[in-house]
């Protein structure tokens, strides 16, 4: 709750308030009416806002070199150039809203050519993800309600007097007449949803961050003058995080354009590490995605996450084989193809055998963990398994012969039946849920990793359909 004016109103409603018929903008008095007992609590600004900047600094670590807070309730990114690194723009959105949702924040997210067509988006559409193709943005947010275009309340009531309420109405009304009655604001804003105006996003820059800049009285575009002071400034950096104990793991080159925009470059390192020359190769590889414009008049260079360094002796080849170092290689293809493509597999203990596995990144240490020995395991798993037409005998027999993939396979030999149960602590789903795996082999010698849905009895264990879940060799 809080003041406007000297009404108490509702400034912010959970979904079970909204549901209750709740508003923001509400009295606290009908509120309090429309629900006995409504718990209500004061707003608090300013502790809102270091939320939302804590937030902004834990984009910032984590997916985009450019991060800043949206108040009230927002965070602007620009993910030029970092995308790549977590898969897609779909799949990073993903992601981020379902950790804000495991921490406890109901989000929506949107990518747009602007921060303003982003911002409505995110804002006055009902899907949790949006993405809207580059030059799309003029059809996306046309039907969009006038007040996604970030402008004071009184002016958005008097436009909808006038009769303006899509912003396509704005977007063919006559501008003149607009800017007489309402100042440049209103064009103002449109304008730069439309990408017509270039509205710089100022990168949040927590008090620690280790940083060099470097600023330029004429302004540079060749390749090779910003390779040659990409090899400075990390230079500079890799002292600072000396003096400071630290190894960088994310390192972030902006550079600002004379037209004010920027160019956001993003390498990450699987360990911490200051070593010059591997981070100046990182960057250089970068180098081809930065377009210059009309000039960079200047560099700026961040560790913006940074881990403790530890010193590692070197082993003595009189003593002990030294461990070959890989790191170096998997900096360079994880910053090329994308941290998520470069991974090792990790057994997991579970009897389910798509979830016995897991991808961890390459360089995570052992944990001694093994997968069963007990049952032979097929080295090729199918993800799904693959529903099957069999001839079999209920309960306990293997198939005489299954239908896969169009092709009919007599069943020369077989071993089985493997029970597997359900994680009934996982899902309730699972409580009843069994499946029976056979081996096979068919007539021309080839092996298979077959299992039926149930025990064969009772339906409530599965649905008594067959799949093909491995090949053998």
């Amino acid at each position: 709750m809080g003041y406007n004016g000297r009404r108490r109103v509702v400034l912010a409603a959970n979904i079970t308030a909204q549901a209750a018929g709740l508003h923001v903008g509400m009295a606290a008095a009908t509120a309090q009416v429309l629900v006995p007992g409504l718990l209500i609590r004061p707003a608090d600004p300013a502790a809102d806002a270091t939320a939302l900047n804590r937030l902004a600094l834990w984009v910032l670590r984590h997916y985009a070199p450019i991060a800043a807070a949206d108040p009230p309730d927002g965070i602007v990114i620009d993910t030029t150039g970092t995308d790549h690194l977590h898969g897609s723009e779909a799949a990073m959105l993903f992601t981020m809203i379902e950790r804000l949702e495991a921490s406890g924040f109901a989000a929506r997210a949107a990518i747009a050519d602007t921060w303003g067509a982003a911002h409505a988006l995110a804002r006055y559409t009902d899907r949790p993800i949006q993405i809207v193709p580059p030059g799309s943005t003029v059809a996306a947010i046309a039907p969009l309600p006038i007040a996604a275009l970030r402008l004071p309340p009184t002016m958005i009531a008097e436009l909808r007097t006038l009769g303006f309420t899509r912003l396509t109405d704005l977007m063919v009304a006559p501008r003149a007449p607009l800017t007489l009655r309402f100042g440049p604001e209103v064009v103002r804003r449109l304008d730069q949803a439309l990408g017509r105006v270039a509205e710089v996003i100022d990168p949040i820059r927590p008090a620690a961050l280790i940083e060099v800049r470097r600023n330029f009285p004429e302004p540079i575009a060749a390749a090779e003058t910003i390779a040659r002071y990409i090899g400075k400034l990390v230079a500079q950096l890799c002292t600072m995080l000396e003096a400071n104990g630290l190894g960088a793991r994310h390192l972030d080159l902006i550079c600002h354009r004379i037209d004010r925009r920027a160019q956001a470059v993003r390498v990450s390192t699987a360990m911490p590490t200051r070593d010059v020359k591997r981070l100046v190769r990182l960057l250089h590889d970068k180098i081809e995605t930065i377009d210059p414009g009309f000039g960079i008049e200047t560099l700026d260079l961040a560790a913006t996450l940074a881990e403790p360094f530890n010193m590692k002796q070197h082993a003595s080849t009189l003593v002990e084989d030294a461990v070959p170092d890989v790191s170096d290689l998997i900096d360079v293809l994880a910053n090329r193809v994308g941290e998520h493509r470069v991974y090792r597999a990790e057994p997991v203990v579970t009897d389910v055998p798509e979830r016995s596995v897991r991808r961890i990144p390459a360089l995570t240490p052992e944990t001694g963990a093994t997968w069963p020995t007990q049952w032979p395991r097929p080295p090729r798993l199918l993800t799904p398994p693959e529903l099957i037409e069999t001839v079999a005998l209920l309960p306990d027999h293997p198939p005489v012969s299954f239908t896969w993939r169009g092709i009919r396979r007599r069943v020369k030999r077989a071993d089985g039946p493997e029970r597997v149960f359900g994680e009934w602590w996982k899902r309730d789903a699972e409580l009843a849920a069994v499946r029976d795996y056979f081996r096979v082999e068919d007539d021309s010698g080839e092996r298979f990793w077959i299992f039926r849905a149930g025990d064969g009895q009772d339906s409530a264990t599965g649905s008594h359909r067959w799949f093909l879940h491995g090949v053998f060799g």
